[in-house]
């Protein structure tokens, strides 16, 4: 990824005050526990197609109902990801899209809805943009916390002191494979929410939900000071509906990127995301 030009400034609100009780983040996903229902956490890829549309899709799927957004910051090398992500990662990159653009595109999202956004992102890029340029600029426009995909909890000091600085909330990933010591300074540092990863290799859609992801999620729990949510491979809202009640969010990012890419125009593709959210959220319903 290109080194973003100093001199370029993003515009956009000012920085949103924290909450006392918690961050946005939060604070949403417990406004949806409070209805009696799992949150709902979608994933896009910024600038794929291009930023323009990205903007409309995640004003579409705020208006759907999800109660997060994660936004995808673009990499040239993302081993995290299967092959639907990699492909949307690919084709931003080819549009231009870069670090000060997704911040730029995180202002007009500001004026048009408030749903709480979380940058994903592996940590080159931001360490190119700059880890306080990030944060103070990200904090200005109205993000609200960052997942440093590659960032082990032991590395994370510097990054987490920096965005405490800024109000943002770094989402900590755990995974089945985590040891008890992993598990418990990742739990440590995480704000907003823990991310549980359901399971080894790369984000992708997938047909069953690992068993080790419920276990996960109550090991997660034990030691957890925040929301514990889930993802990598949930992409169907019987997905959803199986672990409404098991998880405090449930993240989906695979299926609504190719839902969006099988599309050739704007109004298709903010139609297809719509659709695709509205049922995922209707299966958030947690049964009594």
């Amino acid at each position: 990824m290109a080194r973003d030009g100093e001199g370029e400034k993003v515009t956009g609100r000012r920085r949103f005050a924290p909450m006392a009780s918690g961050g946005r983040i939060e604070s949403a996903i417990r406004a949806a526990h409070a209805e009696g229902r799992c949150a709902l956490i979608c994933y896009l890829t910024g600038g794929d197609p291009s930023l323009e549309v990205t903007e409309a899709l995640v004003c579409a799927i705020a208006d759907a109902g999800a109660d997060v957004v994660e936004l995808g910051i673009p990499f040239s090398d993302p081993v995290a990801d299967g092959p639907t992500i990699q492909a949307s990662s690919h084709r931003a990159l080819a549009g231009g899209t870069d670090v000060r653009g997704i911040l730029q595109c995180i202002a007009n999202v500001r004026s048009r809805c408030s749903v709480p956004i979380v940058a994903m992102s592996y940590l080159n890029p931001i360490l190119s943009f700059g880890l306080d340029r990030f944060a103070e600029t990200g904090s200005e426009v109205g993000l609200d916390g960052v997942i440093m995909t590659d960032l082990p909890a032991e590395e994370s000091n510097e990054w987490i002191a920096t965005a405490r600085r800024s109000h943002l909330d770094t989402i900590m990933l755990v995974t089945p494979t985590s040891t008890p010591e992993r598990l418990r300074a990742s739990a440590k540092r995480a704000t907003g929410f823990l991310y549980c990863v359901s399971r080894l290799g790369v984000t992708g859609t997938s047909q069953n939900v690992s068993r080790d992801a419920t276990e996960l999620l109550e090991r997660a729990r034990s030691v957890a000071r925040c929301p514990v949510c889930l993802g990598f491979g949930i992409s169907s809202p019987e997905h959803v509906r199986q672990l409404a009640n098991v998880s405090d969010g449930l993240v989906v990012g695979s299926a609504l990127v190719a839902a969006v890419a099988d599309q050739t125009t704007l109004e298709k593709k903010t139609e297809a995301a719509y659709a695709l959210v509205a049922d995922l959220r209707h299966a958030t319903s947690r049964s009594r």
